[in-house]
C-alpha cells in the first residue's frame, strides 16, 4: 500500500514536471522568435535609422541616425511638433519612438505604440516581420483597418 502510495506521488510529480518544461519551452521559444525584431531598422522613408532592443520582455526602437540632424541654422533637431511643450528641447537623435512591444507569436509584434516625431502624434501600432531583413510596421488609431503600414528594412549594424 506504501509502494502504491509512493508511485501515485511520483507519477503526479513527474506531470507537473513535464507541464511545466512544455510551458518553459515554449515560453524560451517565443523569445527566441521575438528577438527576431532586434536590430537597425531604415523606416520607408529613409530620413532615420531605428535601433530595436529589449528590456525584460518588451520590445523598443529609438532613432540612432538621422539623414540631416540639424535644422538650418545648424542646431540639433529636437522634438519640436511633441503635444507637450516639455518635452520641445528633446533631440530627436536618441528619442524612443517604439515603445513596449510585445511579442505575440506568428512574427508579430503588438500592444505597442510608435511615435511621429514629424507630427507630434502616438499611435499604436503593430509589427510583422515578412521575411529576416523586412517589417511592415502599422500605425492606426483605435482600430487596425483604419491606418497605415510602412515597411522597414535590416540594416547591418
Amino acid at each position: 500500500m506504501k509502494n502504491l502510495k509512493n508511485l501515485a506521488v511520483l507519477s503526479i510529480g513527474m506531470v507537473a514536471f513535464l507541464i511545466t518544461s512544455a510551458f518553459t519551452y515554449k515560453s524560451f521559444n517565443q523569445t527566441d522568435e521575438g528577438d527576431a525584431l532586434i536590430g537597425v531598422w531604415m523606416p520607408g522613408h529613409g530620413k532615420a535609422k531605428v535601433k530595436v532592443t529589449k528590456v525584460g520582455t518588451k520590445y523598443y526602437g529609438k532613432i540612432v541616425w538621422l539623414k540631416e540632424p540639424n535644422y538650418d541654422d545648424g542646431t540639433k533637431k529636437r522634438d519640436k511638433n511633441n503635444p507637450d511643450p516639455k518635452m520641445h528641447d528633446t533631440p530627436l537623435l536618441g528619442y524612443k519612438i517604439l515603445k513596449d512591444f510585445e511579442y505575440t507569436g506568428k512574427k508579430t509584434w503588438e500592444n505597442g505604440t510608435i511615435y511621429d516625431p514629424e507630427n507630434g502624434s502616438t499611435y499604436s501600432c503593430t509589427i510583422k516581420l515578412t521575411d529576416k531583413n523586412t517589417i511592415d510596421v502599422r500605425g492606426y488609431i483605435g482600430v487596425s483597418m483604419i491606418g497605415r503600414t510602412d515597411t522597414w528594412k535590416r540594416l547591418k549594424e
